[in-house]
């Protein structure tokens, strides 16, 4: 890993890795009913929030994001490197990761907490999907960028995710709470 990558626009570059993340996002919605795309409308919704925490959540989503994906148009892959073939495994798992929580956001009732597949062993999978995403692709281009992307991401989210909780307390009280004392914030094995 440099600290100033080759620079080099083709057709074999990490934007493909950006392209198969969006499909990851998007190809659920067509099997999805249309109430289980209201509801993941209204989840893409941020809680309220003010000051430092807004600034944090929107630049991760209006700066970061369309940054690195820009960047990863110049960031060549390279066939035979070691650092490919460890972050792709990385970066595979964050689309089966986006995929599935698609899935259980979709067939949970809009009256209660999503609390089965990932969010089983993590509060907040989408947003360590998405950490897992900039590291397998920071990792198989071997781009510090792309890393330092990554460790932003987590750190701005674990700032704002406090108050995104209180809003969901206040939208589905008691049930949250028991799954919030039972499932890790980030990742990790759930409680009895």
């Amino acid at each position: 890993m440099s600290l100033i990558p080759a620079f080099d626009i083709g057709i074999w570059n990490a934007w493909i890795l950006w392209v198969l993340l969006f499909l990851s996002m998007i190809i659920p919605d067509f099997f999805m009913s249309q109430e289980a795309k209201e509801r993941a409308k209204r989840a893409t919704k941020f809680a309220p929030l003010s000051g430092t925490k807004k600034v944090l959540a929107y630049s991760t989503h209006a700066v970061i994001m369309p940054a690195a994906a820009i960047y990863s148009i110049f960031l060549p892959l390279k066939i035979g490197a070691a650092w490919l073939y460890v972050g792709l495994p990385i970066f595979a798992l964050s689309l089966v990761m986006t995929v599935m929580i698609s899935i259980n956001f979709a067939s949970t009732p809009a009256d209660k907490p999503v609390t089965k597949g990932f969010y089983r062993i993590s509060r907040h999978p989408i947003y360590l999907s998405v950490a897992l995403m900039y590291f397998g692709i920071g990792i198989a281009c071997a781009s510090w960028v792309l890393l330092l992307c990554a460790i932003l991401w987590i750190v701005f989210f674990h700032i704002v995710i406090p108050t995104e909780e209180r809003f969901l307390i206040d939208q589905y009280g008691d049930a949250y709470r028991e799954y919030m004392n039972k499932t890790p914030r980030w990742i990790g094995l759930p409680k009895s």
